[in-house]
């Protein structure tokens, strides 16, 4: 079976903060043009427990580095096809050989930062994208609303998918 180093998921778990607070910055970022969009006062924002947001957003990306595996690392789908076989974790048997010789063959193919970023853009722009479109519409929020959040999340799922794809 591939070796998988797991400690890239929680590095990538970091990028939707680091990436927030340039993205969302006031002063080089798009803060002002999102406060105004939200229809919020900067003193609004400030208010909550800004340590529990701060966790629950690793959170979130822990999640979504789970999730955006499969997405990237395009050799996660063969060995999720084989789980169902049974001659599936005995080792020695002709199917276990077999994967690891084609994984050990195909290792590395597509298995770049630029590869996993691309596909983690086309994640954004396809699932990112509407999903924050349609939860704004029904709110009533702008185009620029709308693009503020969806420009974060494809450069973010961007950033994670080159992450995960070069490192996992």
């Amino acid at each position: 079976m591939m070796a998988m180093n797991f400690w890239c998921f929680f590095v990538a778990a970091l990028i939707p903060l680091i990436l927030g607070a340039l993205w969302y910055n006031p002063v080089f970022g798009f803060g002002k043009a999102w406060i105004k969009s939200t229809g919020l006062l900067e003193s609004e924002l400030r208010q909550g427990n800004m340590a529990l947001v701060f966790i629950l957003v690793y959170v979130f990306g822990l999640f979504i580095s789970e999730g955006l595996f499969p997405f990237v690392v395009h050799q996660a789908s063969l060995t999720s096809l084989l789980t169902a076989h049974p001659e599936y974790g005995q080792d020695g048997s002709a199917l276990i050989q077999s994967f690891t010789d084609f994984a050990t063959a195909y290792k590395s193919v597509d298995r770049s930062f630029s590869h996993g970023a691309l596909h983690g853009s086309i994640v954004g722009l396809t699932l990112a994208l509407p999903i924050l479109g349609i939860n704004a519409l029904f709110e009533r929020k702008s185009w620029k609303y709308i693009g503020i959040h969806a420009g974060y999340w494809i450069l973010t799922l961007a950033l994670m998918g080159g992450v995960i794809c070069k490192y996992a």
